[in-house]
This record gives C-alpha cells, structure tokens and sequence, in this order.
C-alpha cells in the first residue's frame, strides 16, 4: 500500500495544477464579463427611462437589448461634443455655466469635477503617465506612486522656498487603487520607473505579484548578441 501513495500524491497534485491553471484562465474572463455586463445595464437604467417609446425598439420587440441604453448615452455625449465647438453651442455651454456659478454650492462642485475631467482628459496632459517610488512610510521602504503634476501656487511657493521643486504625487493602496494619498515630494526624492501606469496598476493590484518586465542594458546587449538584427 505504501508504493500506491506516491503516485495518489502525483495525481493529486497534477488535478490541483490542473485546477489552478484553469482558474487563472477563466476568473479573469468570467470577471471582466462580469463587469463589462454590469456596467452596460447599470448605464441602461440610466438611459431608457429617458428614451420615448416610440424611438424604444424594445416597445416593439419581446426581448430587451442590452447595450441599446449605452449606444444611445455614447451618441449623445458625442453629439453635445460636437455642437459645443462651433458659435451657438458655445454660447448655451457659457449661459449655462454662467447659471450654475451662481449657485453657492453647486458652483463649487461643478468648477472642481471640471477641472479634474479637463486636466486628466487633455490630450496633451502628463498627469498619471509616469510612475515611480518615495520613501513611505519611512526611510528605506519604498512605495509605488503615480505621477500627477508639478506643484503649483501657494503650494509650490510655501513648499519650494529653499529652490527644491516638488511634485505631486498619488499613493494608491493595495489592492484597489480607487483611493490613496496626495503627496507632495521633492523631484530629488521621486524616483521615476520605465513601467507603464497600466503595469504599475496590474502590480498595485496583484499585490506585487504581477510584475512587468524589465530588460536592463546589459540584457539587452546580451539578447542583441544572441540573436543580431538581420541586415537590410
């Protein structure tokens, strides 16, 4: 009996490898369907209530469409884009805004959600395409951060007084990087990474596991000699 265990054990081991690997291939599809599904209904409880029944074609059909709510917000949004470039869009964007500043409370939201959507959407913005590491908590432990913008204002000004520029900085959490710190740090003190923010967030949320790759010179000159590029 005790010459079967060792093949019991391979075969067990080879059904949880098996099971792991299968994991890793369908969570993250299962996942992204998941939220890609979510996302179109929640934005088609949003939309449909507003659509008359006439232009509904789920008022003609026996069956629900799902994405119709989505297309249409994708339309619309696209269309108000457009008319707000030209003279007369202009002009109702300014009458409006010019209504909404007038509002105690709600000019200040809207002015702040502006400028966030302004600064992160321009098309020649640098906010969040840089990565890079600070010293946090303390000395000698590194945290991953993403690179907002170069202090400005008062904040540059009362910051900057011994001629060091600072930089502002986001510290996400792990392993939902939906919230974090405002940080303002000396450039000297930033350390910046040649990832990607898309693989800086894979590694945030995989909790290091995931890690990019990262080819040093020496690599590359070794991969070059390996394998030399073919002459033209």
């Amino acid at each position: 009996m005790n010459d079967d265990n060792p093949d019991r054990l391979s075969l067990a081991t080879r059904l949880r490898n098996n099971f792991l690997t299968g994991l890793i291939i369908c969570a993250p599809i299962a996942i992204t369907i998941w939220l890609t599904w979510t996302f179109i209904h929640w934005a088609d409880s949003w939309v449909k209530p507003y659509i008359p029944n006439r232009y509904n074609p789920e008022s003609y059909l026996q069956f629900a469409i799902p994405g119709f709510g989505l297309l249409i917000a994708l339309v619309v949004i696209t269309l108000i884009g457009f008319l707000g470039k030209n003279l007369i869009g202009r002009s109702i964007v300014s009458y409006s805004e010019s209504i909404l500043h007038r509002m105690p409370l709600v000019r200040t939201v809207y002015k702040s959600t502006k400028q966030i959507f302004e600064t992160v959407l321009k098309e020649q913005s640098s906010s969040f395409k840089k990565v890079g590491l600070i010293e946090f908590p303390s000395p000698g432990t590194w945290a991953l951060v993403f690179v907002s913008t170069d202090a400005k204002g008062e904040i540059a000004a009362r910051l900057g007084e011994d001629g060091e520029e600072m930089v502002a900085v986001f510290l996400a959490p792990t392993p939902v990087p939906t919230a974090g710190f405002l940080m303002f740090v000396p450039r000297s003190k930033l350390k910046l990474l040649d990832m990607s923010p898309e693989e800086g967030v894979k590694l945030l949320i995989s909790a290091g596991l995931v890690t990019p790759e990262y080819k040093t010179a020496a690599t590359e000159e070794a991969e070059k000699a390996v394998n030399p590029p073919a002459e033209t």
